[in-house]
């Protein structure tokens, strides 16, 4: 393991962070919602939740994300938490292809955010607050539904998408 420096000594550079920041093993989501009559939908890592009561959670997105600037449109989004084979459409709705929904099944929310028919989970939320952090938005969500269903997660690791190993 590497000796902590002095943190005067380098700044750390936006690749060095990207690279250390890998190390964090995260589960992987599709963002998706509606605005103007179109869905839009983004891969993200950083969605978190927040509080429990109520229930809250928060995302964060890129401020030149055309799937974020339609959550600040509609004023809400949902959370779709992919399964272990979902890697490939994780990789589709990581770029910006107009086409990235083309042969994938939604289904309107209770709440009337587009969610994907095979998602390990599903969680609709209301924008309840925003700010502004460096490049990005943080989207606060107050949950307004969320179902979940059997399988394993897809895992995302130092720039690659996997599977978890429990340890039970």
């Amino acid at each position: 393991m590497a000796a902590h420096g002095d943190a005067d000594a380098h700044r750390l550079t936006s690749e060095e962070f990207r690279n250390v920041m890998g190390h964090f093993a995260s589960g992987v989501t599709i963002i998706t919602t509606e605005s103007e009559g179109k869905a839009y939908g983004t891969t993200a890592s950083a969605v978190s939740s927040l509080s429990l009561e109520p229930p809250m959670v928060l995302i964060c997105m890129n401020e030149s994300s055309s799937t974020g600037q339609a959550v600040a449109r509609s004023g809400a989004f949902a959370i779709n938490i992919l399964h272990v084979d979902q890697h490939e459409l994780a990789r589709r709705f990581a770029t910006k292809d107009p086409r990235k929904f083309d042969g994938v099944e939604l289904e309107p929310g209770p709440f009337g955010q587009p969610l994907l028919a095979d998602a390990l989970a599903t969680i609709e939320c209301g924008v309840t607050e925003t700010m502004t952090g460096g490049t990005h938005t943080v989207y606060i969500g107050e949950v307004r539904s969320a179902v979940s269903y059997e399988g394993a997660p897809l895992a995302y690791f130092r720039g690659e998408f996997g599977r978890l190993e429990l340890f039970g």
